[in-house]
């Protein structure tokens, strides 16, 4: 395929309107005018991929051809940003295990027979995972224990990549050594600097993909604790208040929702409050 010109990629005030609205509308995602050169960028791939060459001709693919529908998911893997790790803020963790915990344990209901666990917005599966080994390390404490995580993404790329397992060695350096040795797998091949996380802990996870935006997420489970941390801070507050309220409606009375830190529910009408630093209780 011939070279793209930059002057084909440099996106049109309207251009970038229509499609900053359409995520918006489908994600919930805020999309300022400094957006412009990390949609363009993203949005180059896609182009190269489809032999289309330019972002006017990708916009009527998209909105207006028989195939735009089905581009619609790499659309969405495109633009949706996936950042994360293990054992982020991991003061949440602690929190979990000293206060979360045995709280729920000692309520009028105590925890059901299997803890459940949403990981809204597990990216790239590091959060999950985390969380698996943290419950996992739980349960060698109280014998008994059995827990499942849910993990959600809108994106497929990530829920992909989160379903093998497989991560490069440099992603797990903040998970404590002898952690690593119980409940990760180093390649047969060293060149590749590779590792599994074990299938035992694998078997605990299942991941699906969820948009936000639905009006109705169809999740049966009612969850003790979700953990729904570094998300929000890509929405308006509507969205965030309408995310959250939805979130509840799957969050037991007296269940734990975690945030980022760099979050907040301030000012939102939402059936939960404050227990801790960016750490919330269903009322």
């Amino acid at each position: 395929m011939e070279q793209i010109s930059a002057s084909a990629v440099a996106l049109t005030p309207e251009s970038f309107a229509r499609f900053a609205k359409f995520i918006t509308r489908q994600l919930g995602i805020k999309m300022s005018e400094a957006k412009v050169p990390m949609l363009q960028s993203r949005l180059m791939r896609r182009l190269r991929e489809l032999q289309i060459h330019s972002l006017e001709e990708y916009q009527d693919y998209l909105f207006d051809s028989p195939g735009g529908q089905a581009e619609l998911i790499h659309f969405i893997n495109a633009v949706t940003t996936n950042k994360t790790d293990f054992f982020r803020e991991p003061q949440h963790f602690d929190y979990l295990v000293r206060q979360a915990l045995p709280d729920l344990s000692r309520s009028s209901a105590g925890v059901s027979s299997q803890f459940k666990l949403w990981c809204a917005g597990c990216s790239s599966g590091e959060e999950p995972y985390t969380l698996a080994i943290v419950l996992s390390e739980y349960a060698k404490q109280h014998p008994g224990f059995q827990f499942s995580i849910l993990a959600t993404d809108i994106s497929t790329k990530v829920l992909d990549h989160a379903q093998t397992g497989i991560y490069d060695e440099s992603r797990i350096e903040p998970v404590p050594p002898a952690l690593r040795r119980s409940y990760l797998l180093r390649s047969s091949d060293p060149s590749r600097c590779l590792v599994r996380v074990v299938p035992e802990l694998r078997s605990k996870i299942s991941f699906r993909r969820l948009n936000f935006m639905d009006a109705d997420y169809g999740l049966r489970d009612i969850f003790d604790v979700i953990f729904f941390r570094n998300v929000m801070i890509y929405f308006d507050k509507e969205t965030q208040e309408s995310v959250v309220q939805k979130q509840c409606r799957n969050l037991r009375s007296g269940g734990y929702l975690f945030v980022g830190h760099s979050e907040s529910l301030a000012g939102l009408d939402v059936p939960v409050a404050m227990s801790g630093p960016a750490v919330f209780r269903r009322r």
